[in-house]
């Protein structure tokens, strides 16, 4: 079952978020509060939206999918920028993965946005296989580039 998530959820968001760092092997780049996340994800202004997995029975969540919308210049329209998807291990290979992108997939094309985009680390070959097998492809003409910490905060103070 998906649904979108609600403010009740976040205790449940904040322990998958950490979950998926862990695995991703940068726990200790998590700075995300609680409060932080009900605050971008429920405030009076949310800048991400979420759909969460859950368990038919026991309405455990399963996985989630954190996302925010984007902008193409070339299309003209908005698009979903999926920022994180996380179904627990013991959860996966129950279609729960699939069911959240379908999710964000329909949302995309009721609302006329036209791209559905996402990161995935070069090493993680499971998920790579599992997203070439839905359709997606890589851009690997791009490059993703980041500023933090110090020299965003230097190039900011110019």
């Amino acid at each position: 079952m998906i649904r979108t998530a609600r403010a009740t959820d976040v205790p449940a968001l904040h322990a998958m978020i950490r979950d998926l760092a862990a695995y991703e092997k940068a726990l200790d780049e998590v700075h995300v509060t609680e409060e932080q996340l009900h605050t971008a994800l429920f405030g009076p202004h949310p800048a991400a939206f979420a759909h969460l997995a859950e368990d038919d029975t026991t309405g455990e969540p399963l996985g989630f999918a954190l996302w925010f919308l984007n902008f193409s210049t070339w299309r003209g329209v908005h698009g979903i920028y999926l920022e994180d998807l996380y179904v627990r291990p013991e959860a996966r290979g129950g279609g729960h993965g699939r069911a959240l992108l379908r999710e964000l997939a329909r949302t995309c094309v009721e609302r006329g946005y036209q791209r559905l985009e996402w990161s995935v680390l070069n090493w993680n070959e499971p998920s790579i296989r599992f997203y070439e097998s839905l359709g997606a492809r890589p851009q690997d003409e791009w490059t993703v580039y980041r500023l933090t910490d110090g020299a965003l905060a230097e190039l900011g103070a110019r």
